[in-house]
């Protein structure tokens, strides 16, 4: 990165201005001792694209330029053109405007409808600077986005007045508090000539400048002006020093041109810009810093997948087997007369068959026997005649069993009777 700064003075304003301009330089790792130089952060390379189409314009509406005030009390506003200015309610970072009276640590301003309250002034003149910034502290240097003014309250007095036929230094950064490296360094200058025009002037002391910085008690030198990210502070305190030097290395004496800040680095405590530099928290979720109109996407949370136990499988009860009624316990149906009403055989079969308890038997004489009766058959029709063959088949004698003990018979089937009716048997 290459800055080219141009110098213009406007009037009454005492405005001057400058334009950046950027390249490819070469790389320096080291600087002095423990202090190197690094690349920005990848997101904020990546945040600093989306402010390079803005050209902001800065002026100071009020107070006047060498305006007189009868209090030290003074109320200050602005004007910014092609920059929004605002502050993003989650992150609390955002585009803004550094303010400093005289040479005091800056005062940031997010909102420009607002009028900045300066109080308790000290009587006597004041110089007031102003210029915007990034939401990570650089300042922006292009034509126009610095302005400056010098006011008195009560009456006018030769402090805090800057020669405007020098070169000033205006300190940026670092200042105040620090949780994560890089840590910025920012400066901004105007009324110094433009570095090329060096060898067309060999003979100005102001043609070749040079800014002196000093850290922790180590000095290094820029040749340009340029935004510089650096590492190697130590834990705790540290101490930064600025100075504007001529082109054989000598300060150049201006109000403002050697400035000191202290700074405290701990790298413990966490803020919203140290977890940006670390690179914490995602792009997407800091966007909203450089655009107004952007809503950051909440990142949800994926679903726990529920796991789900398997029940183990229970085991089906089993089916006892229905126990088949030995043959001493189905008890001999005789089937009996079908009524008139003739019912159906299915009625009868779903009787219950009686479990009959077999009684001691008694040892049985073999009884006398008897005549069987002739059984003489009567004519039936032509129709009848299976049923008649089966009558004249001889009734044999009942002989019962020598053995006391009778063997159970086996069940006898139950038919259904024919529809037709059997003739009745009459013993002799």
């Amino acid at each position: 990165m290459v800055t080219i700064i141009v110098f213009n003075l406007t009037g009454c304003e005492e405005k001057a201005v400058s334009q950046e301009v950027f390249g490819k330089l070469a790389a320096r790792p080291k600087i002095s001792g423990q202090i190197f130089e690094v690349a920005p952060p990848l997101i904020i390379q990546e945040l600093g694209r989306s402010l390079e189409v803005y050209q902001p314009q800065v002026s100071i509406v009020s107070p006047q330029p060498e305006e007189v005030l009868p209090d030290n009390k003074v109320k200050v506003r602005f004007q910014v053109k092609d920059l929004p200015i605002f502050k993003n309610s989650q992150l609390n970072l955002g585009p803004y405007l550094n303010v400093i009276l005289d040479n005091q640590p800056y005062i940031a301003v997010y909102d420009v409808n607002q009028p900045l309250t300066l109080l308790d002034l000290a009587p006597g003149t004041h110089t007031l600077r102003v210029f915007a910034s990034r939401p990570w502290h650089e300042s922006f240097k292009n034509v126009g986005a610095y302005a400056q003014i010098k006011f008195h309250i009560f009456t006018k007095t030769e402090d805090n007045t800057p020669d405007l036929s020098l070169p000033l230094l205006t300190y940026n950064r670092p200042q105040g508090s620090y949780s994560a490296e890089p840590i910025l360094l920012d400066f901004y200058l105007t009324n110094a000539p433009l570095p090329i025009l060096a060898k067309n002037n060999p003979e100005d002391p102001m043609a070749d400048w040079r800014i002196r910085c000093t850290i922790n008690g180590e000095t290094f030198v820029l040749d340009r002006w340029q935004s510089v990210y650096l590492k190697g502070f130590k834990p705790g305190k540290n101490w930064v020093k600025l100075e504007f030097l001529d082109h054989q290395g000598n300060p150049v004496i201006n109000a403002f041109n050697s400035t000191t800040r202290t700074i405290t680095y701990d790298p413990d405590s966490k803020d919203t810009l140290a977890q940006i530099f670390r690179g914490e928290l995602p792009l997407e979720q800091v966007r909203g810093i450089v655009d107004p109109q952007y809503t950051a996407k909440i990142p949800q949370p994926e679903p726990t997948p529920t796991v789900t136990s398997t029940p183990e499988p229970k085991p089906e009860p089993v089916k006892s087997p229905v126990p088949i009624p030995s043959t001493q316990e189905i008890q001999t149906t005789v089937p009996q007369e079908e009524s008139t009403s003739q019912q159906p055989v299915e009625s009868q079969l779903k009787k219950p068959i009686e479990q009959v308890t077999p009684s001691p038997t008694p040892s049985l004489k073999p009884p006398t026997p008897e005549k069987t009766p002739t059984v003489v058959p009567q004519e039936e029709s032509t129709s009848q005649q299976p049923l008649e063959s089966q009558l004249k088949k001889p009734i044999e004698p009942f002989t019962p069993s020598p053995t006391p003990s009778t063997a159970p018979q086996p069940p006898q089937e139950i038919k259904p009777p024919t529809p037709e009716k059997t003739p009745a048997i009459v013993p002799e």
